[in-house]
């Protein structure tokens, strides 16, 4: 049965099982643009599944869905276990959608929207994989909001404001200062907001503490240039059961490291069918 997904302006839009071009059949990712409960326009594409188990694939500061790595991500776990369904989005404040990024405080309305839009899509499984920032905001999102049925968040940070590598410290440059936020959005597309945390939000650490009993993968790099390795065991070491933890040798940070490992990326996307037992629809998503 197709499904519908609920669009800007309140607009319903079937979904189509499938295109056919003669005797071959392709499922056709379909970009729609999502609108979250306070109000951001966020752009968003559905590669389809073969099963009831999807994955919302939340993406790392100043990337967007059409970004090389994101995209070989999301096709590369869309492959996993012979067909999962993945939505993947912008960001606010990211490529093509509304709004101001706020570094992953708001963000977790965005998050929730692309849950609900897959629910919504007839998915009766989903989880939450995030990257770096995402990967913070997947954890938030699981802890104030809820409804994922696992939660895997790579590359995250454990605590906010850190600056102990050059990478976080050119973040930190870019986020706080005027020129900084100017060069974001001028060169990486992303826009920035110029206002502080008020008040600070929930730190991914305090966040895992409250995500059980839904299943946690934490996932590092030994690595990861940008957060050293003390980071995922803080956050694994502040969640409870079922929680694991994987620090994966030779792995660097984020969309951008994963890539290089897809062994890694199909490893993650078994977890996930392990972790969220699936029962097999008779009408397939598309």
């Amino acid at each position: 049965m197709p499904g519908k997904a609920r669009l800007a302006g309140g607009m319903a839009a079937t979904i189509p099982s499938c295109a056919q071009n003669g005797s071959m059949t392709r499922t056709i990712p379909k970009a729609r643009t999502l609108v979250t409960d306070d109000g951001v326009a966020i752009d968003a594409v559905h590669l389809a599944g073969q099963d009831d188990l999807a994955i919302v694939l939340a993406h790392g500061f100043t990337l967007h869905w059409q970004h090389g790595a994101v995209w070989k991500v999301a096709k590369r776990l869309n492959r996993s276990g012979g067909g999962t369904g993945v939505i993947t989005f912008d960001f606010r404040g990211h490529g093509r959608s509304g709004g101001m990024s706020t570094l992953g405080d708001k963000e977790i309305n965005d998050v929730d929207i692309a849950l609900r839009y897959a629910r919504e899509l007839g998915y009766q499984r989903v989880a939450t994989v995030g990257f770096s920032m995402g990967g913070s905001i997947v954890l938030r999102h699981a802890a104030l909001i809820g409804g994922a049925d696992a939660v895997v968040s790579v590359s995250s940070p454990g605590r906010w404001y850190f600056r102990g590598t050059r990478p976080m410290r050119k973040v930190h440059w870019a986020v706080e200062h005027r020129l900084g936020r100017l060069v974001t959005r001028t060169l990486l597309h992303t826009r920035i907001s110029s206002g502080r945390w008020d008040p600070v939000p929930m730190p991914p650490a305090d966040a895992a503490a409250r995500i059980a009993p839904t299943p946690l993968l934490i996932v590092h790099g030994d690595r990861d240039g940008y957060f050293p390795v003390d980071h995922a065991e803080q956050l694994y070491q502040a969640a409870h059961e079922p929680k694991e933890l994987w620090i994966v040798p030779g792995f660097g940070h984020a969309e951008s490291g994963a890539i290089e490992m897809p062994a890694l990326l199909d490893r993650l996307g078994g977890w996930v069918r392990a972790a969220i037992p699936v029962a097999a629809s008779p009408n397939p998503v598309a």
